[in-house]
């Protein structure tokens, strides 16, 4: 048996476009959201989804309805 640590993903959707945002190491998926809304401003009003276990990897998703209709 082998213990691996799945590396954490952070994934914010814009413009239809994925974009891979890196991990910073001790901070919580929050804090993380919080560093990266001063250059994404949509982030301050998204919501986090995951983690979800993905191709190796613990993705968590940055989600937002801003900007949609319906």
């Amino acid at each position: 048996m082998e213990t691996v640590i799945l590396e954490r993903v952070f994934i914010y959707k814009e413009n239809g476009v994925e974009i891979r945002l890196t991990d910073l190491e001790g901070f919580s998926p929050e804090a993380v959201q919080n560093f990266y809304s001063a250059t994404y401003p949509l982030l301050n009003n998204a919501r986090i989804v995951g983690p979800e276990i993905k191709n190796d990897e613990q993705q968590y998703r940055f989600e937002t309805t801003m900007g949609t209709k319906g």
